[in-house]
């Protein structure tokens, strides 16, 4: 008797770091939740936001002290990372970790879990570096949209070799990074632009650059098309 051929699943599973990582961020924001309506922590839960933005948040400042001082502070180096962790309300919280789940999704149907955690933790880095460059110093970085939009720039990235096999206008795959901008401008226009958009394009630009040496084979592939002739 013939077996039947296992039945793939209609739906992608979403990578677990992916997954880990969006559990973590929402967790926070349950604490912060439940902090500030006093029903766990007691009456300084109110203030745990403040703080965690305080403690863990970015500013470059501190990038720029250890480079002064010639002190790698572990407390400094460990906001390179920390703040996409710490939101600064529950509609960014809620919003970031929607597009983190998508995003993440996309990207996870080419990628590697792995890869798409790195690419999630390159983009982090990039962001604070970006806001260190080109924001104020005494300007924060919290939240977690650059490593969403260095999400974006590898799935932008991905869309683009995919419009390059098929023959159509690669260009088409800014779409979403386009309408992105678009947005931000005319909130900007309307309502005052963020402090932050440096990070936010610097996890963008981050995401595209790497995201070619992440896809499988992706470095040697790389290789193959910078040493392809015009």
């Amino acid at each position: 008797m013939s077996q039947m051929p296992p039945r793939e699943s209609a739906i992608n599973p979403l990578p677990p770091l992916i997954l880990a990582l969006f559990a973590l961020t929402m967790g926070i924001e349950i604490l912060f939740q439940l902090g500030s309506r006093g029903i766990v922590g007691g009456p300084q839960a109110i203030g745990w936001r403040q703080a965690a933005l305080l403690d863990y948040g970015f500013q470059g400042t501190f990038p720029s002290f250890m480079i002064e001082t010639g002190q790698l502070r572990p407390e400094f180096l460990m906001r390179f990372l920390s703040y996409p962790f710490v939101n600064g309300s529950f509609s960014q919280a809620i919003f970031a970790g929607v597009m983190l789940l998508a995003l993440g999704k996309f990207v996870g149907e080419i990628m590697a879990s792995f890869s798409v955690f790195l690419l999630y933790v390159l983009s982090t880095i990039g962001g604070a570096l970006a806001m260190w460059a080109l924001g104020g110093e005494g300007d924060w970085l919290f939240g977690g949209f650059p490593p969403v939009y260095g999400l974006i720039g590898g799935y932008t990235y991905l869309i683009w070799v995919r419009l390059g096999q098929i023959g159509a206008q690669q260009l088409h795959a800014f779409r979403l990074i386009a309408v992105l901008a678009a947005l931000q401008l005319i909130f900007g226009l309307l309502f005052g632009f963020a402090q932050d958009w440096p990070a936010d394009l610097g996890g963008f630009v981050t995401g595209l650059i790497v995201a070619p040496v992440l896809v499988p084979g992706g470095f040697r592939a790389l290789l193959a098309r910078l040493r392809r002739p015009d």
